[in-house]
């Protein structure tokens, strides 16, 4: 199995860093961070990753991941990105993607016509891409696997361990990373937050939600 995962800068380290701890762990599994260049990629918040494979070198992918992250937009402009997206997906077993990833999924062309997620704030414009929406936390439609915002993408993982290796192996790696979710405070979805911290929460996300309709290709 081997894995590329996408890096760009700007993008949410959170989204990459959460499932590459889960999926890294796949018996027999081989995961490459893939970039532009082998310089390192500086996510949001200033967290530097080292790439270990660059398009042109990747080989061949058997799973592709896309994080999401405020570098999405520009990722989704970038013509040997969305080259290196579509060739990698038009191969791959499995096509994936944490957050807003699944808008530049959709920006290569890669769910028309699929059930798609992404963070709940950026929902309504997956049809712009292509995307079926699905306010699901992991979405699966045939060989698409999509999930939700940020933390979604450990319990991705864990989905998408247990699709490869069975729900045996993802049940190990779950005990072995201790993930046992306890949350302090019962609002880490519109679904269950007070109606005035989603009002808030909208409004200072807006910005971006309008630059990213703005800038999206549409389909």
């Amino acid at each position: 199995m081997n894995i590329a995962m996408l890096l760009f800068p700007d993008l949410t380290q959170l989204d990459f860093t959460g499932p590459f701890e889960v999926l890294r762990r796949i018996p027999g599994a081989t995961v490459k961070l893939v970039a532009k260049t082998r310089e390192p990629v500086v996510a949001e918040g200033g967290l530097a990753i080292v790439p270990t494979a660059t398009f042109d070198d990747c080989g061949t992918v058997d799973l592709l991941f896309v994080p999401g992250g405020w570098g999405q937009v520009d990722a989704g402009e970038d013509a040997a990105t969305l080259a290196w997206l579509r060739a990698a997906g038009a191969t791959a077993q499995w096509v994936t993607s944490v957050c807003t990833g699944s808008l530049l999924l959709g920006a290569a062309g890669l769910l028309d016509g699929y059930r798609a997620t992404t963070h709940w704030a950026f929902v309504d414009l997956l049809p712009q891409v292509g995307a079926i929406p699905d306010k699901g936390r992991v979405v699966r439609d045939r060989n698409r696997i999509t999930a939700g915002g940020v933390t979604a993408g450990i319990d991705f993982g864990f989905h998408l361990v247990a699709e490869i290796a069975g729900e045996r192996a993802a049940q190990a790696i779950q005990l072995g990373l201790e993930y046992d979710p306890a949350p302090p405070f019962r609002c880490g979805h519109p679904d269950v937050a007070p109606a005035e911290l989603v009002t808030e929460t909208r409004q200072r996300m807006q910005a971006r939600f309008d630059e990213r309709r703005r800038r999206l290709p549409k389909r």
